[in-house]
């Protein structure tokens, strides 16, 4: 494995024939060898504009931003402090602001879904008006790129490329996190285990993420071993979610990746898009002869994927946020029981 992380142009997709089917090969190759790719060339070219907002906000006065508290929303939007989210039951040490789908307010009504709960307003910040808007376009814009990357990720595996359509169509579960990890203040035990967000696969479909230059996103390649991605100004970081597996037959790859906590007195920012299927969807296994072929993963006893995409949220959510389920949602805590961690 040469470049565990390619860099790979969007505009090749609209090239000439060879071109073209040379992004489409170097993306498959991309995607079944690693799961991670650098993308350029996507057309969205403010991604400094909206790292410069995300510090902007983290710079807002404590206050400000506990009047978003996480904890008091049901639908697992708004401000969290250091160690509010969990992964496999320890605390990561970021900050960070949740945002997802903006839609009506809707009462929960009796024999709705579980997932019924995530729909609804995010919560929005009155000292920093321009805040919503710019993450409103951000979203819109990410979304069209994610459709398009999947389309083309589909065509790689000589599937059909619109075979995914009707499961994000017309309202994908999309989830926008701007974080902010603070170095610890000192060297010593202040520092913890070093965790920025602990080791994790992906969930769903997409994620695009913008760094900045602090670095420390890491992915396990090969043999376990952690590599770190290198910064590029502009790129997206792309990896795949666990159902792309799944429905592949592990062709493709949903790779584990950890962020280690910045070094004392720095501070890293970033923005990772989640574009994921409709609550209400199911996935089915891919036809393509690469998925045919494949020998992989189609469980995981430890992680069970369910049918219907709102059920693997809700078991991911009970685990990343106990505090909330158990203000919220008792009766979700008590169906996980150990599980909520």
């Amino acid at each position: 494995m040469t470049d565990p992380f390619p860099v790979l142009d969007l505009r090749d997709a609209a090239g000439s024939k060879e071109t073209r089917a040379q992004f489409l090969n170097r993306l498959r190759v991309a995607v079944h060898e690693v799961g991670f790719f650098q993308l350029v060339g996507h057309g969205v070219d403010d991604a400094d504009d909206m790292l410069d907002l995300t510090r902007r906000f983290f710079a807002l006065p404590e206050t400000d931003r506990l009047a978003l508290n996480i904890l008091d929303s049901p639908l697992f939007r708004g401000y969290s402090e250091l160690g509010r989210e969990h992964t496999k039951g320890i605390p990561d040490q970021r900050l960070q602001l949740d945002i997802g789908p903006e839609q009506p307010a809707r009462p929960p009504a009796p024999g709705d879904p579980a997932h019924q709960c995530l729909i609804g307003p995010n919560r929005w910040p009155g000292a920093m008006p321009e805040l919503r808007p710019a993450v409103e376009s951000w979203i819109a814009r990410l979304t069209d790129l994610s459709h398009r990357l999947l389309r083309l990720l589909l065509e790689s595996l000589d599937a059909p490329a619109g075979f995914l359509d009707d499961v994000v169509d017309p309202d994908p579960q999309i989830h926008l996190k701007l974080l902010h990890y603070p170095g610890p203040a000192r060297t010593d035990e202040e520092a913890g285990n070093g965790q920025g967000t602990g080791i994790h696969n992906d969930l769903g479909l997409l994620t695009l993420l913008v760094q900045d230059g602090a670095g420390g996103l890491q992915v396990a390649v090969e043999d376990g071993r952690f590599v770190e991605v290198p910064v590029i100004p502009g790129a997206f970081v792309v990896n795949l979610g666990e159902l792309l597996e799944v429905a592949t037959r592990g062709y493709l790859r949903a790779t584990k990746h950890r962020v280690i906590r910045p070094a004392p007195g720095v501070d890293r920012y970033s923005i990772p898009f989640f574009y994921n299927p409709r609550l209400d969807a199911t996935m089915q296994p891919l036809p393509s002869p690469y998925v045919a072929a494949s020998g992989g993963v189609v469980a995981d006893a430890d992680n069970p994927l369910f049918a219907l995409y709102g059920d693997n949220v809700m078991k991911g959510l009970v685990r990343s946020f106990p505090e909330i389920v158990a203000r919220h949602h008792p009766t979700l805590a008590a169906s996980a029981g150990s599980k909520s961690a």
